[in-house]
């Protein structure tokens, strides 16, 4: 079998999981793997705007929007696993209660300063809905700094800049100076289905599959749940 070069196109969530495993794939199959990690609305832009990619990954959403305008294999669309938000403080902070949606409201009111994802991903806007459901939307945004996990929004927690970070735990748990306070409880909770596809036309296809079902076989489960995932991708 003959060696691809596979260009992956991902949101940030799978991406310490993925060049944890990439050297891995690379080394059994011969294949070689490119990413470019972004913004998933960033991934969206690039698509749209003719660049070539051999997988796109993305939240299961965001996928089928963009396969409106670029079409993908037949039955390549694979579920991959889902990640909630999760709740980071300053590494030397006091925990705050978040067991439930009433002391969610509290944290946040008491909170200085607040980091957020972007509003405009799935993640974002759930957040920003969030506050109008707790009531508190007029109170705390002001007190939002809204920056992505992948551009650092994690290190405002870390240096003090922000109280809390609500983020995907897969973006923010191996941040240095700052702790997982939790999930956010189920009634305030919303989870990011990933899923994988290969785009009509890629002349490495047959390697992009490849590495789908090595990333997705069952033997590399922990390694997802130890990057903050859950295999069971079903909504809650």
């Amino acid at each position: 079998m003959s060696a691809d070069e596979i260009r992956v196109f991902s949101g940030g969530a799978p991406q310490h999981v993925l060049q944890t495993l990439a050297p891995e794939f690379e080394k059994v199959t011969g294949h070689k793997l490119t990413f470019t990690f972004a913004l998933v609305t960033a991934i969206q832009q690039k698509l749209a705007a003719g660049e070539m990619a051999d997988i796109v990954m993305l939240p299961a959403p965001l996928l089928s929007a963009v396969e409106k305008g670029l079409p993908f294999e037949k039955d390549s669309q694979t579920t991959i696993a889902r990640v909630g938000i999760g709740v980071i403080a300053p590494k030397t902070a006091t925990r705050p209660d978040i067991g439930s949606a009433d002391a969610v409201r509290s944290a946040l009111l008491a909170a200085r300063a607040l980091a957020f994802p972007d509003p405009t991903t799935p993640s974002g806007g759930h957040l920003a809905r969030m506050l109008e459901q707790l009531g508190i939307a007029d109170k705390v945004r002001p007190k939002v700094v809204n920056k992505a996990a992948i551009h650092g929004g994690g290190e405002l927690v870390a240096t003090g800049a922000a109280d809390l970070g609500l983020y995907l735990l897969s973006e923010v748990n191996r941040i240095e100076g700052v702790c997982v306070v939790g999930l956010l409880p189920p009634a305030v909770q919303s989870y990011v289905v990933y899923a994988a596809a290969i785009p009509v036309g890629s002349p490495s296809a047959a390697g992009a599959a490849a590495f789908i079902r090595y990333v997705t076989d069952p033997s590399r489960r922990s390694r997802w749940e130890a990057a903050g995932f859950d295999l069971v991708a079903e909504s809650e």
